[in-house]
């Protein structure tokens, strides 16, 4: 995994620290996009799905592919931003994407990419959550999904469940989302989880159950409110459930603190499929397990 990078909110003006996203090109190399630092982080505030991946070129053999452009959750205002990335130049000449340089090796190389993605290390990126003070925190234990050790915070000082690190499914629809919290819901040590059968539309608001569980994923490209908050937190309160939401789009301020207040953990999904706590009871709920 590359170097945590600073990544300034434009909200807080707090400082992130972010993880660059590795990824397995066909002929065996990792790609990494190549951040533009100098430009200022964008926020998201509605999601495009047309404009969420990016062309990345393979140092390697010149191959361009297509993955999810870098996003950041902020871990104090919850805002989520989309860094900038060089576009893609010009190949050196006698080198062209896709070319014999590449399709020398294609065919091992491809055997070599979905034999990591089988081991779960073929997307083994995960943006960081920055403690107080700039540097990049990991998540609560040391088996947390971007295994960067025991994180400082509430959850510091309790035993930490051991799990083997979570195997992230590229969202690339509505329903990806779904069974990515899904499975994130199983892998924090709930069973039976119930998913919806038919598939949801990109601006409906999903309900996963399971014994003392209720959650809601919401695939939209708007942030998730207060209301969307206390109603997960109404739905739990009436199955003595924990409650719990993930959200593409990260949340408003409101609902922030709501969640806090209520104890609710929230959840930014990225396009890579890698679940991330945004506040104080989501660090517990990873550290603790169900």
């Amino acid at each position: 995994m590359a170097e945590a990078v600073p990544v300034r909110c434009p909200s807080c003006r707090r400082e992130n620290g972010y993880s660059v996203p590795v990824y397995p090109c066909a002929c065996g190399s990792p790609v990494v996009p190549p951040l533009d630092l100098a430009a200022p982080p964008v926020p998201l505030t509605h999601r495009n799905w047309s404009e969420a991946w990016v062309t990345v070129r393979c140092a390697a053999c010149g191959r361009e592919s297509e993955w999810p452009h870098p996003e950041v959750g902020c871990g104090s205002c919850g805002m989520v931003v989309r860094v900038p990335v060089h576009p893609v130049d010009k190949p050196p000449a006698g080198q062209q994407p896709g070319g014999e340089a590449g399709a020398a090796d294609a065919g091992a190389g491809s055997a070599a990419a979905a034999a990591g993605a089988g081991a779960g290390d073929g997307v083994p990126r995960d943006p960081a959550r920055a403690e107080p003070g700039g540097g990049a925190g990991g998540v609560a234990g040391a088996d947390s999904p971007d295994g960067a050790g025991p994180r400082t915070g509430p959850a510091a000082g309790r035993p930490a469940v051991s799990r083997p690190a979570f195997r992230p499914v590229t969202i690339r629809t509505a329903r990806d989302a779904v069974v990515t919290a899904a499975l994130y819901l199983r892998w924090l040590g709930f069973q039976d989880v119930r998913q919806p059968d038919q598939v949801p539309i990109p601006s409906a608001v999903v309900d996963l159950r399971a014994p003392g569980v209720v959650a809601q994923v919401d695939p939209t490209t708007a942030p998730a409110g207060l209301r969307a908050v206390e109603c997960v937190w109404l739905n739990g309160l009436t199955a003595s459930a924990t409650s719990v939401y993930f959200s593409l789009a990260g949340y408003t301020e409101e609902a922030r603190g709501r969640a806090d207040d209520l104890g609710i953990p929230l959840f930014v999904m990225d396009l890579t499929g890698m679940p991330q706590p945004v506040n104080d009871p989501a660090d517990r709920l990873v550290g603790m397990g169900a």
